[in-house]
């Protein structure tokens, strides 16, 4: 671990400041703390941020609203989320172990780079770290690496469950710098790697994630989490699916579908939805729909097999959620 300056920020303009001059907020640490230990991470100050006041769970009519201090665990727990929003319970859950979820900040769990074990090695060749070196996980071991959303430059999964389930609901994230606040589409607040695989969210230097936000809809009720891994114990997706339905009549009103462990960023599957809208719940319209989950996907020597997984994966959810 190299040799760094630390601050514990007892105001939000305190916070601010430094990150704008250049320190990394840290929260949970559960992150970052193994990626400075690995010297992957190198910051030459880190800002303790416990003391900010971003630790409210308000669930209303129009949604959910998360300090981006509240712990996983915390969120996970609470009565109306589990209720209202059974696959952010579920995604939070699956996503981590029982110590790691009671430690671990909802702003830092989509803030998570990248369990790539090249990423993690400072010899091997990874652009996300270093760009312009290369990507050594594109002819390595590449059986986690992604199938979609990627390019030359890298081929990384998503760590984060949790983000599969925002980016299923439309979640926005609101983010606060030294120039006003922001709020982003959580579909944009993370970014392919394209030809800039270092830049892995939509924030500015020194901007601060203050709150998820994530809004009601007749869909959310009826909702779950599947995670597919090697693994019942803590171990990171194979192939996950955040589900979503709503169902009225007998026929699928709304639809929304999201897929982590297989791609660059959590994946959300417009294809899937349109086929189901519509439709009548049963197991042809789940095998159709399920059928365009991979829908673009470019395999590697090792993972082809993640394509015929992650169909198999929504159908199964699909399945469990909107009844056989």
């Amino acid at each position: 671990m190299h040799p760094f300056a630390f601050t514990k920020a007892g105001t939000e303009k305190a916070a601010l400041t430094a990150g704008a001059a250049g320190g990394r907020y840290i929260a949970g640490g559960t992150t970052l703390v193994d990626l400075m230990r690995e010297t992957v991470e190198r910051p030459p100050r880190v800002v303790d941020i416990n003391s900010l006041p971003y630790k409210d769970i308000t669930v209303s009519s129009s949604g959910v609203q998360v300090g981006s201090l509240v712990r996983m665990s915390e969120l996970a727990a609470h009565p109306r989320v589990r209720s209202l929003y059974p696959v952010v319970a579920q995604a939070l859950e699956l996503g981590a172990s029982a110590q790691l979820r009671n430690m671990a900040s909802i702003g830092g769990n989509i803030m998570q780079r990248p369990r790539c074990p090249y990423f993690r090695d400072v010899h091997s060749a990874c652009n996300r770290r270093t760009p312009g070196t290369g990507c050594d996980a594109r002819d390595g071991d590449n059986r986690m690496q992604a199938i979609l959303g990627t390019s030359e430059q890298c081929v990384a999964t998503h760590p984060s469950d949790f983000s599969v389930a925002l980016v299923a609901l439309d979640a926005v994230v609101h983010v606060r710098g030294v120039d006003g606040v922001r709020a982003i589409p959580v579909q944009e607040f993370f970014l392919r790697p394209g030809n800039t695989p270092q830049r892995e969210q939509s924030l500015k230097p020194g901007e601060l994630i203050t709150s998820v936000e994530i809004p009601a809809g007749p869909h959310t009720r009826r909702s779950g989490y599947l995670k597919v891994r090697d693994r019942q114990s803590y171990e990171f997706a194979l192939a996950s699916a955040a589900v979503a339905l709503d169902i009225r009549g007998g026929v699928i009103r709304g639809a929304r579908v999201a897929v982590g462990g297989v791609a660059t960023v959590p994946w959300r599957l417009p294809k899937v939805e349109r086929a189901l809208i519509g439709k009548r719940p049963g197991r042809k319209t789940w095998t159709d729909a399920a059928s365009h989950a991979a829908d673009g996907a470019t395999a590697l020597s090792e993972n082809e097999f993640k394509i015929a997984l992650v169909e198999r994966t929504v159908r199964r959810q699909l399945m469990t959620i909107g009844g056989q």
